[in-house]
């Protein structure tokens, strides 16, 4: 189960978003930070949210699926220029993983359970670290595994989405905090997953 295998089957819709940016003159560096951008803009959303009015949370929503949508069109945008490089893929690369630590970050202020947010943080980071660790010892990069980064964007949003109309706490924990639990125990799982993968084909 992981959506970055459907990256293939939406290059069409991403046609209008290439061209655009491309007319305007804008590099995939640019739509990268902009990416970056609309994460930090969630993460505060989503702690306004937790602190102050939940109909943050819809904007919080909006921002991560923004996020998450730039962070397919900066690849197809350095495609159609021509410009498509390591150094392109490192920054994409870094961006989205401080992207991931201040939305998780975020969504930990906002309901002021850090330790909660410690755990999904990590589960996230070593989801991430282990689909990329793969490559530095031969392998072809791994994205599989329970949750990738683009089923993770995708929960992110939809419980942006309903933590508005759902409030109250339910065992304990707020919606948002029910999602941290779940980043962390599925993303180390999910990182567990891709160790084993990656030990395997190295046998």
């Amino acid at each position: 189960m992981t959506l970055d295998q459907l990256r293939p089957y939406v290059s069409r819709f991403l046609d209008p978003f290439v061209d655009g940016f491309d007319r305007v003159g804008m590099t995939p560096d640019g739509v990268s930070v902009l990416a970056f951008v609309m994460a930090i803009l969630a993460a505060v959303a989503f702690l306004l949210g937790g602190r102050a009015d939940p109909v943050w949370y819809v904007g919080a929503a909006v921002l991560v699926f923004l996020n998450g949508w730039l962070d397919i069109v900066d690849g197809a945008l350095a495609r159609e220029q021509g410009v498509d490089s390591a150094g392109g893929d490192l920054l994409d690369h870094v961006l989205d993983r401080y992207a991931d630590i201040v939305v998780i970050g975020g969504l930990a202020a906002g309901i002021g359970d850090y330790f909660l947010g410690f755990l999904a943080v990590t589960g996230v980071v070593m989801t991430s670290y282990l689909g990329t660790q793969a490559q530095a010892v031969g392998l072809d990069r791994v994205y599989g595994g329970l949750v990738g980064r683009a089923d993770r964007l995708a929960i992110i949003g939809i419980v942006g989405f309903l933590a508005y109309p759902i409030a109250g706490t339910y065992g304990g924990l707020t919606l948002p905090g029910w999602l941290l639990v779940f980043l962390a125990v599925v993303g180390h799982f999910t990182a567990l997953q891709r160790f084993f993968y990656s030990w395997s084909a190295l046998e």
